[in-house]
């Protein structure tokens, strides 16, 4: 009985410690990002060695990104991040974060968007030592009468 004790103290003490750190370095990157691009008025590089597959909240068809990240360029840039929540699927391998980014920016060549408010998220791997983005969805928040609705189960998709 002692030893299943140890085994299952040691066993909790150790997934605690696997875990740390996680999801901590995680929510420090996406805040980093975004305070970067609120400065610099262009993205982090951030990206995987392999790239990544986003789709843009500004809609169209699955984008591919390379290792460099996107090349956008802002004129403005004024974005918050709020409710950021991580989930290891690995610990110290594969996570997803999924947050709220709100605030306003004008692309450079574009028309400002002056209450941007999106849903976002990311697959994050570690990659060399460093949390790298591997996935992207970013989600428009729209006002829709629908939303407070359940939607039956039976529904042909």
């Amino acid at each position: 009985m002692k030893t299943a004790k140890l085994f299952l103290s040691l066993t909790v003490f150790f997934s605690s410690v696997l875990l740390a750190g996680d999801k901590e370095d995680i929510i420090k990157q996406i805040m980093a990002s975004n305070d970067y691009v609120n400065k610099n008025k262009t993205n982090m590089s951030e990206y995987s060695k392999d790239g990544a597959l986003e789709f843009w909240s500004s809609g169209g068809l699955l984008h591919e990104v390379g290792p460099g990240g996107r090349s956008d360029e802002y004129e403005s840039f004024n974005m918050s991040i709020k409710h950021v929540e991580v989930l290891i699927l690995v610990p110290k391998k594969a996570a997803v974060a999924m947050y709220y980014s709100e605030g306003s920016m004008t692309p450079k060549g574009s028309k400002p968007v002056g209450h941007y408010m999106t849903r976002v998220t990311q697959a994050f791997v570690k990659e060399n030592g460093a949390w790298r983005i591997r996935a992207s969805h970013w989600s428009p928040i729209m006002a829709v009468s629908y939303t407070h609705l359940t939607l039956p189960t039976n529904r042909e998709v």
